[in-house]
């Protein structure tokens, strides 16, 4: 509720006509419906409500301000508007370019930004001139970058993986009776990231290529085999003497 002071030059029913032909002359013919309501936004300040009745903008309202000077006893139009209400239906709300790139969107020939500030990554390590430790670094750590992946970005990586198709919880791998730990086709990643992850590199399985867990699992494991079923084969021909085949003569 308005704290000023309600004000009939603003407010009376000359006032909400004088809105009404404000919106009703910048609106298209028959968009202007029922007046909702005014609100005193300041001290001889008045703005008028009507509803907006074109199907386009279902939820929206017509705004007109209406104002007067000091000892005027007329009211003067100053802006009119098509404005949201509760119900309105509005755009989505505007994200940077860089921020709509969704995991997957990255296609041939597409580059993502630079991110600075990536949480998921700081800095890697960096050469000390010193060429028996720079070897050890880049040889043995797998380091000579400028960037690696943080503990945050390991772990993001690790609930993402663990939770997708290729962890524990996959349909596959529910049916499956053996686990890619077993699995001779289980190739254990490097880092902290081995103690639960690997790749698959046999052809034959659904997750060939990819990061598995190594509570995952499938039918293509190395170790198993399916259960051979042995046909009862076929008995001694049964012949109905009381079936008869009605043939029509040539």
């Amino acid at each position: 509720m308005s704290e000023f002071t309600t004000d009939a030059t603003l407010t009376g029913p000359a006032a909400v006509e004088l809105a009404r032909e404000a919106a009703v002359a910048v609106a298209e013919p028959g968009a202007v419906g029922e007046f909702t309501h005014v609100d005193m936004g300041a001290k001889r300040l008045a703005t008028h409500f009507f509803e907006c009745t074109s199907t386009a903008y279902r939820g929206w309202q017509w705004s007109v301000s209406l104002a007067r000077a000091p000892r005027q006893k007329h009211a003067t139009v100053c802006e009119t508007s098509l404005v949201p209400g509760a119900d309105a239906i509005l755009a989505p709300e505007w994200l940077p370019y860089a921020a709509r790139i969704a995991p997957g969107d990255v296609g041939a020939g597409d580059v993502l930004p630079y991110r600075e500030l990536d949480p998921n990554l700081q800095p890697g390590f960096e050469s000390t001139g010193d060429d028996e430790v720079d070897q050890v670094a880049i040889t043995e750590l797998g380091l000579g970058r400028k960037r690696v992946l943080s503990p945050d970005g390991r772990l993001a990586a690790a609930e993402r993986w663990y939770a997708g198709a290729h962890g524990p919880r996959a349909e596959v791998a529910e049916k499956a009776s053996e686990h890619c730990l077993t699995c001779g086709y289980f190739v254990a990643l490097a880092g902290a990231l081995r103690r639960s992850f690997g790749v698959c590199a046999n052809e034959w399985s659904p997750s060939d290529g990819t990061v598995v867990s190594l509570d995952h699992g499938c039918g293509a494991h190395s170790e198993v085999d399916v259960e051979v079923v042995v046909s009862p084969g076929i008995g001694e021909p049964i012949l109905d003497d009381y079936r008869v085949e009605l043939v029509s003569p040539d």
